[in-house]
């Protein structure tokens, strides 16, 4: 890890030849047990919750993404780029996944505090503490899901496109990877970083050379490249050209859980005959129960026999019923912005997923079996009064640092990550809300990098490296 450190005060002495201080060589060996014990610490605090349950933590969805590689066809809201990386680990059991989910944490906010010049070991180890125990970054870098890589795609892209001048060469391919990689493992990461490129474009003409157009260039192709990685393993797998399914099937849910699809169905079955006629007095009252219950979803055949269907009534609804849908979308997002608890779907029974893994992996039956999440071990009702409070308090602080810097002008580096930060918590909470509806999963995926900006903020207020950037500031 380089941590791109400030040169120690000291002084090259003249005898007979030039000689490093002792007190330098002192500093630089400790400096060098720090970095080796931030790069093994940090990394264990963060899959401390896989570690504690004996096997890496497992979701309902998770058996989408695992069935993928077997199945060889597409299915709704499962990307096959994350089905392929899942199938990389399963020798391993799937830590070598974890591994590279913590690695690739540690790396990210190391680079973040380095682009920043307060990249110290001791501050690393203590930020990354604090993350571990406020916030839900461990329980998301310890499970077989996207979702680790919604908040690093988010802190990628930043550093890319507003730091390329304070990286190498390798860091910014390496960066490019990872956000292309993750703009490919889930549809709703792709929008929110194709809104922060977007904003990036429009904000650029008053930057005043803070954003480089180099940087949003490279930017905007990490997202081309993730597009073109998705289609290309969907075509590898399943034969077919083509996104992704199940778009608007996962709209349609949330429709019907807002009462459009009812009043749709109410106001048009009897000049249309929908499959979903016969129906339409008992639909169930969430998206989750009539997508993933025991509903007429699955009597109807589910995405395959009522795909037209529900796409059809999706577009005609919009259209239809446009104030109705801006107030739902503007609710459901504010519902998302305080939906952040930890633990969301790894607390329940994921009877999915377990078939998967018995179907498919049978090998590993044994230790999934044995793990505390399947014994029913796992109760985040303690965590989440901290963890809830800390992340709904760092997404309004890290907006008040934003407007802070929007006041004052010029814009330094902090206002930079701090709007960066706080337009990814927004956009987050209005995709998700308006595509799936409002779930606590999706708000704790992105919550924890608001946290982390704070955090970026007062080790610089309290070690006067604002100062000395206002003062630098033209």
């Amino acid at each position: 890890m380089n941590f791109g450190r400030r040169a120690i005060p000291g002084k090259l002495t003249k005898t007979g030849g030039n000689h490093i201080n002792t007190q330098i060589l002192r500093a630089r060996a400790a400096d060098s047990r720090l970095v080796w014990i931030a790069a093994i610490t940090i990394p264990l605090m963060l899959l401390a919750p896989a570690l504690w349950n004996g096997y890496p933590l497992l979701q309902w969805d998770t058996g989408g993404y695992l069935a993928r590689w077997y199945e060889g066809y597409l299915v709704p809201s499962r990307s096959t780029v994350f089905g392929l990386y899942l199938h990389f680990g399963e020798e391993s059991a799937f830590w070598t996944n974890l591994g590279i989910q913590a690695l690739a944490t540690l790396w990210i906010l190391q680079l973040t505090l380095r682009a920043f010049e307060i990249a110290q070991p001791l501050r690393l180890l203590a930020i990354s503490l604090v993350l571990a125990l406020a916030t839900a970054l461990p329980w998301l870098a310890s499970t077989l899901l996207t979702d680790i890589f919604a908040g690093l795609s988010v802190l990628s892209l930043f550093i890319l496109i507003a730091f390329g001048e304070r990286i190498s060469t390798l860091e910014k391919c390496s960066l490019f990877a990872l956000t292309a990689f993750a703009a490919a493992s889930h549809s709703a990461t792709l929008a929110v970083l194709l809104g922060l490129c977007g904003a990036g474009w429009m904000v650029l003409p008053f930057s005043r050379g803070r954003i480089a157009v180099s940087g949003l260039v490279q930017g905007s192709l990490s997202l081309l490249a993730g597009a073109a990685m998705l289609l290309a393993a969907n075509f590898a797998l399943s034969g077919q050209l083509a996104w992704t399914p199940g778009g608007y099937g996962v709209a349609f849910g949330r429709m019907l859980q807002d009462g459009i699809v009812g009043r749709y169905l109410k106001e048009h079955c009897p000049q249309q005959k929908f499959k979903l006629c016969p129906y339409r007095d008992q639909l169930p009252a969430t998206a989750d129960q009539f997508l993933w219950g025991n509903s007429m979803f699955n009597t109807l055949g589910r995405f395959k026999g009522l795909g037209d269907e529900m796409s059809f009534i999706v577009l005609r609804s919009l259209a239809e019923y446009p104030a109705w849908q801006a107030e739902a979308a503007i609710s459901g997002t504010a519902q998302q912005l305080v939906h952040v608890a930890t633990g969301e779907g790894t607390n329940e029974w994921i009877g999915h997923t377990y078939g998967i893994i018995e179907r498919y992996i049978p090998s590993q039956l044994k230790a999934m079996r044995a793990a505390n999440q399947q014994r029913w071990r796992l109760d985040f009702t303690a965590i989440n009064r901290l963890h809830v409070p800390v992340a709904l308090v760092s997404m309004l602080l890290a907006a008040i640092v934003f407007a802070h810097g929007l006041w004052r002008r010029p814009f330094d580096d902090l206002t930079w990550l701090a709007g960066t930060v706080t337009l990814a918590v927004l956009g987050n909470a209005f995709v998700c809300a308006v595509i799936s509806g409002p779930h606590d999963r999706y708000g704790a995926r992105m919550a924890w990098i608001a946290t982390f900006a704070v955090l970026i903020a007062a080790v610089r207020r309290f070690s006067g490296e604002d100062e000395r950037e206002n003062s630098a500031s033209p």
